[in-house]
């Protein structure tokens, strides 16, 4: 196994040292909040998720041990869990991601397709079953490997593929009506 790039960073924090925790929070917090909003399509609960995270990395980081995860990998880890928490307690599907609100600047036609094509793959998304959007969350805006996936996932890389084939296809049914026209 490769030498952790966090350990380091991890130990610092674990010394009490304030300008590691500051700099672990720069280096993670923009991968954490990705994760969690696109599980969650709500970027107050995501920087919620991110928010324990963080107090759990300060929590174990004095005892923290490499050599059996990455650091990062048992920090994805972590704020999934967290994630798929919040959505088991809100039981009810959102039907509407990202409320419309006209924008009082006129936008390039560019700029206002890419938009609606981003909101309506974050729709698309939380359309998707809870595995297979993590397969695809994990690999496609965390760019992570199917292996590293399939390691966070706890399945074997031949399931991953099956999920994000599932999840292509349901995708690229959901947004189908939508690219037709």
């Amino acid at each position: 196994m490769d030498a952790d790039p966090d350990a380091a960073l991890l130990a610092r924090i674990g010394a009490g040292e304030p300008g590691a925790v500051r700099a672990m929070i720069a280096r993670k917090l923009p991968r954490l909040l990705a994760l969690a909003t696109r599980l969650l399509g709500d970027a107050g609960e995501a920087e919620d998720v991110a928010q324990e995270s963080f107090l759990r990395i300060w929590r174990q980081a004095a005892r923290w041990q490499s050599g059996t995860a990455r650091f990062d990998t048992w920090l994805h880890r972590v704020a999934l869990n967290l994630c798929y928490d919040r959505l088991r307690r809100r039981r009810e599907r959102p039907t509407e991601i990202f409320a419309d609100r006209p924008d009082p600047d006129p936008l390039p036609d560019a700029q206002m397709d890419e938009r609606d094509r981003a909101a309506r793959v974050a729709q698309a998304l939380q359309l998707l079953p809870d595995r297979q959007r993590e397969a695809i969350v994990l690999q496609y805006y965390q760019e992570l490997s199917n292996a590293d996936v399939a390691d966070l996932m706890g399945i074997k890389v031949t399931a991953v593929e099956s999920l994000l084939a599932r999840a292509r296809r349901s995708l690229r049914q959901h947004m189908g009506d939508e690219d037709d026209g």
